[in-house]
């Protein structure tokens, strides 16, 4: 989580308590950051599209094609669920044994169940174990991806200069289009190169492969960053140290739910352009897949430009007022949204894809800790890493699966709908989150 108004601590910093810390490389922060969510959403994408291009058809091929994607979305979400469950299991080897012994953990955990993954036989070879190994490694992965919360996202903003807080703000963010520009590519270069058998018998294991590898590499990069005795001084100085998860939720439960409901428009409308679309496509277009997998690729090109716009924006108007005016934005296209996808034939899909990107890079660039300055620091490593866990369970993590199964029971209109009620929720939290750090802050002048 990235918050706006810490200090800015860059250099030879003090903490308040009479303590400098050694000098910090920004670079090397950000470094270690980039590196880090690329890795995770570059897995997460590969497992997404996979949910539509593949497990339909291997694992769930007893039923139509869409509630086979349906049944696949179902599984995706399971990971959304395991993810709270890690961070609590993890938040303890961190308290007891480190951040080194946390991070190995759970990089090896999200490595071997993603390479577990790609050896899966078929539904035809092993019925419902197959099915059950599937639901066992997602669940591996969403517990390793709580796992892996390092808190190197809020040692950037802790040590960012206050005029450029938001732009260093978007450097986590950027994570997302290059995971999904990387995982997309690869399986478009796989359908293309291969007949259909041949990628749905072995073709859509190679991605898997590819992130184990990344992960790996991953490791050994994030582990030589948070490491390294400069920045074990930085934690310690900074408090961002893991604190008792039951004194966390106890402290900050109100703050934890403001801060998980202020991102949901950025993160409802993350589903909505990236999986959703190209599983509604799959079932109601399928002859232009290669081209609308390309669009996707193109737009999210266009997102990654957006989120880095969102800095220079936010650093001028203030990131709670640019959230405010994308999710306004947002529910605007909520409404248009199912007109373009539904009867808008290739170039309707595209605009829908093309402005969805742009609106998501605006919001998403600086939906990450919004509301983290509400939290205590000696908090805020932990309730960061709850925070973003729910934020994802309740806005992203049945979103493929809800506008799914509502568009094709119901009608597209309702996958409209869906996005603006998470539109309307980010704006509510936000209201909320003003008034009551305006409140706290009248009430205690220690507070900070």
């Amino acid at each position: 989580m990235v918050s706006e108004t810490e200090p800015a601590q860059a250099g030879v910093q003090n903490n308040g308590a009479g303590h400098s810390s050694p000098h910090v490389n920004l670079t090397d922060i950000a470094i270690g950051v980039i590196i880090g969510r690329a890795s995770e959403f570059f897995e997460f994408f590969v497992f997404a599209l996979a949910c539509v291009l593949v497990f339909p058809y291997t694992i769930f091929p007893f039923v139509s094609p869409v509630e086979g994607t349906l049944y696949a979305f179902a599984v995706l979400a399971l990971g959304f669920l395991a993810r709270p469950v890690g961070t609590i299991i993890f938040t303890e080897i961190d308290r007891h044994y480190g951040r080194r012994t946390r991070l190995t953990i759970a990089l090896f955990l999200m490595g071997l169940s993603t390479v577990a993954i790609s050896f899966l036989p078929s539904y035809e070879a092993e019925g419902w174990l197959t099915i059950a190994s599937l639901c066992l490694f997602r669940c591996g992965q969403g517990a390793a991806l709580g796992g892996s919360w390092d808190g190197t996202a809020s040692l950037l903003a802790l040590n960012s200069p206050p005029d450029r807080r938001a732009r260093y703000a978007t450097l986590p963010q950027i994570g997302a289009p290059l995971g999904l520009i990387l995982s997309a590519s690869l399986y478009l270069f796989l359908i293309v190169s291969l007949s259909e058998k041949d990628f749905l018998a072995f073709g859509w294991r190679y991605p898997f492969f590819v992130t184990f590898a990344i992960n790996v590499v991953a490791l050994f990069a994030r582990l030589r960053l948070t490491e390294s005795d400069e920045f074990r001084v930085l934690y310690t100085r900074n408090e961002l140290a893991p604190a008792r998860t039951l004194d966390v939720i106890r402290e900050e439960w109100l703050q934890i739910i403001i801060g998980a409901f202020t991102p949901l428009a950025s993160l409802a409308l993350f589903h909505m352009v990236t999986v959703f679309p190209l599983g509604w496509i799959v079932l109601n277009s399928s002859e232009h897949l290669e081209l609308f997998i390309v669009i996707e690729i193109i737009a999210a090109t266009f997102g990654l430009a957006a989120i880095l716009a969102s800095g220079p924006i936010a650093d001028r108007i203030g990131r709670r007022r640019l959230l405010w005016q994308t999710a306004i934005a947002i529910a605007v296209f909520a409404v248009v949204s199912p007109i373009m996808l539904g009867r808008g034939g290739i170039l309707g899909e595209a605009v829908y894809v093309l402005t969805g990107f742009v609106l998501l890079g605006l919001s998403f660039g600086q939906s990450s800790g919004a509301t983290a300055s509400g939290t205590a620091l000696k908090n805020r490593y932990t309730a960061s890493a709850m925070t973003t866990d729910l934020a994802w369970l309740f806005g992203a993590g049945f979103a493929p699966f809800v506008a799914l199964y509502l568009s094709e029971y119901y009608g597209i209109w309702l996958s409209g709908a869906y996005l603006l009620s998470g539109a309307v929720a980010t704006l509510l939290a936000l209201t909320l989150f003003t008034r009551r750090n305006e409140e706290r802050r009248a009430h205690d002048t220690s507070w900070r």
